[in-house]
């Protein structure tokens, strides 16, 4: 599935931000870590899942979302730990809550969504949780209710074997969610 997901960054924004000014993807490394991060317009979301095969209903509703696509890589010699729970979303009108594998199981249940098209589509999430080994890399994607303004994540990545070494902490502001016109 590491194939989907290197599509989805094919398709996404090249667009990178000066500052104060709003990005559809930044990327933040230093000598443990990568992560890159990149909104995606709905047309090649779209294109995507109806190459696929799915029903319009399912990608009438995921063109209303923001796809954000990340990528991220252990470039350290010990483990580091991926939890979303960790990762905070926000704008000027407070908190906003990422769309989790849970909430989109539950949609596509209750509208009958073929199994095989459920599980293509969570295989295109970031997973919820994982360990990344030394030179580890993984991606896919969150999902956050595309609101029509900026916003600020941040996120915190435990280090270590027992997840007790210092943590890894990144602020992204100014995000904003791709358009199909830019």
């Amino acid at each position: 599935m590491k194939i989907i997901f290197s599509l989805f960054f094919i398709l996404s924004s090249t667009f990178l931000a000066s500052p104060g000014q709003a990005a559809t993807k930044v990327e933040f490394e230093n000598q443990q870590i990568k992560v890159r991060i990149s909104t995606n317009p709905p047309q090649p979301i779209s294109a995507f899942y109806e190459g696929r095969k799915f029903q319009k209903n399912m990608i009438d509703i995921l063109k209303q979302q923001c796809f954000v696509s990340v990528f991220i890589h252990n470039k350290s010699n010990h483990f580091i730990w991926l939890d979303l729970s960790q990762w905070q979303f926000s704008n000027s009108d407070g908190k906003i809550s990422r769309l989790d594998r849970y909430y989109w199981k539950a949609k596509w249940q209750e509208m009958n969504i073929p199994a095989a098209h459920q599980s293509i589509f969570r295989w295109t999430l970031l997973p919820e949780k994982l360990d990344f080994y030394p030179d580890e890399k993984e991606g896919g994607n969150i999902l956050l209710p595309r609101l029509g303004k900026p916003f600020d994540f941040t996120a915190r990545f435990y280090t270590g074997k027992d997840k007790k070494g210092k943590p890894i902490d990144l602020k992204f502001n100014n995000m904003t969610c791709a358009t199909d016109k830019q």
